[in-house]
């Protein structure tokens, strides 16, 4: 952690306005840059940025590599001379199109050191990309058995056939990294970092799984035979099968981890700091088999994760890393983590449950956590108390000090007054919005991923309240 108090926001790209179904990495996420350092706040983090899954989720990616086509700011190629204009009418996709094909005509002078520099994993996704558009969108385990099955002639074949379709896979890609290393210039030159997000998992239809079966634990028809979720708790009686596939974890020690090294260059390339998604699954993991609909069955198996953690941590020292450590955690979870000095998390809407001891009351914060209100997994902290039993908000009213301020402004002021030494607030809070804000409900697929900013909502005056209270509190 940083020995200095820090003040950051928590904002997905796509929930920045603009004129297409979700924000870009154009003009308005440098308008955010700004808007972050008027605040006085120093960090900026997102969700996971490939491309999304079933209902737009982020942690569902087809590739822990590439950069998601839906972040790609139009206004960045128009600029550049690949578009000739923008028109609302046409989606995004058909404005891709078309500035895929000027590129092709007259690519960038950096093109092909960028595609030498991604070729470990750019050829395999481009590809995948290719033949997943001409199958209907199926999943690569229902293509034809040679394509399925990766043999070398009936790659070479497709790769003839859909060489268009390959190109403009990365030309896009190409895309993404240009105009994403420009904005983290930008917000470096104005004294913000990117702070991102790691899933644990990859998705079954994926790339990563498709170009490298032998890394994960499959049958000899590539399906999973365990699939990833959490045991049964409070929560949900079933537990949660969340469906990815296992790794063989005896496969990536045996190769000192060259497939994590390789995932997370990618990520540093884009970010300076990571939060490690279900970081509970470095210890170990629960193994669902693959027959079972529900998490009941599954049983924990241990992973190598000090040695995983230890060759991530000297390939990559500049990288800070915090763990996502929240729900049932054990201690061997918490040994891991100080092992390597990773900051937890704690979140304030999990505090006042009426148990003195709980981890997530202020009083037992440490300088390195990580504080929040929510997350994006939470209600905004408007609809989390609103919705909150009576017994809940008095105790926190009166944990707080029976606080004149409405709801969420005493939480937010509780999160910058915390000892912890990053303090993270949802944009949403700061705003003071309601539940219709939310971005995700946990066990749900529709409806999420899509609240949006509404242009002008981050004015100069909400940026000016919010510095005074970082202030306030001593962070920057």
């Amino acid at each position: 952690m940083p020995a200095d108090r820090r003040a950051g926001l928590l904002l997905h790209p796509s929930s920045l306005p603009g004129p297409f179904p979700q924000g870009d990495l154009g003009h308005e996420a440098y308008r955010f840059v700004e808007f972050l350092a008027a605040a006085g706040c120093r960090e900026w983090q997102m969700l996971p940025v490939g491309p999304t899954g079933d209902g737009g989720s982020p942690y569902q990616s087809s590739s822990s590599h590439a950069g998601s086509r839906a972040l790609i700011s139009l206004d960045w190629l128009r600029d550049r001379g690949w578009l000739a204009s923008i028109d609302p009418s046409r989606t995004r996709d058909e404005h891709l199109r078309a500035a895929g094909a000027a590129f092709a005509a007259q690519p960038a002078a950096d093109f092909g050191e960028f595609m030498d520099r991604e070729a470990h994993w750019l050829a395999d996704f481009a590809l995948y990309s290719a033949l997943k558009a001409a199958h209907g969108a199926r999943a690569w385990i229902d293509w034809p058995a040679g394509e399925r099955q990766r043999d070398r002639r009936a790659l070479a074949t497709a790769r003839r056939r859909h060489a268009a379709a390959i190109a403009q896979a990365c030309f896009e890609q190409y895309a993404f990294a240009a105009q994403w290393r420009e904005l983290r210039a930008y917000a470096h030159a104005h004294g913000v970092q990117l702070f991102g997000d790691l899933p644990l998992f990859v998705a079954h239809d994926s790339a990563d799984v498709w170009a490298a079966p032998q890394a994960f634990v499959l049958d000899e028809a590539g399906q999973p035979t365990f699939v990833a979720g959490v045991p049964p708790d409070y929560f949900a009686a079933d537990g949660q099968r969340w469906g990815n596939p296992h790794y063989r974890w005896d496969w990536h020690q045996a190769q000192d981890f060259a497939w994590w090294r390789a995932r997370i260059a990618t990520q540093a390339q884009r970010f300076d700091r990571l939060r490690i998604d279900h970081f509970r699954g470095l210890d170990a993991v629960w193994m669902i088999p693959a027959d079972q609909s529900t998490a009941v069955s599954g049983a924990w198996q241990p992973v190598p994760g000090a040695a995983l953690l230890g060759a991530i941590t000297q390939a990559f020292p500049d990288l800070a890393l915090v763990a996502e450590n929240l729900g049932i955690i054990t201690p061997g979870v918490e040994a891991l983590r100080r092992r390597f000095g990773l900051p937890g998390m704690v979140v304030l809407q999990f505090a006042f449950d009426g148990d003195a001891s709980n981890p997530h009351l202020p009083h037992h914060h440490a300088r390195d956590d990580v504080v929040y209100t929510g997350t994006h997994d939470n209600d905004t902290t408007l609809g989390w108390f609103a919705g909150a039993p009576a017994a809940t908000r008095e105790r926190l009213l009166d944990y707080l000090g029976q606080p004149g301020e409405a709801m969420p402004r005493p939480l937010v002021r509780a999160a910058l007054a915390s000892v912890a030494t990053l303090a993270v607030l949802p944009v949403q809070d700061v705003l003071g919005l309601d539940g219709a804000a939310r971005m995700n409900t946990p066990g749900t697929v529709e409806g999420n991923w899509a609240w949006r900013l509404a242009p002008g909502q981050l004015t100069a005056d909400v940026a000016q309240r919010l510095r005074a209270l970082v202030a306030l509190y001593g962070r920057s």
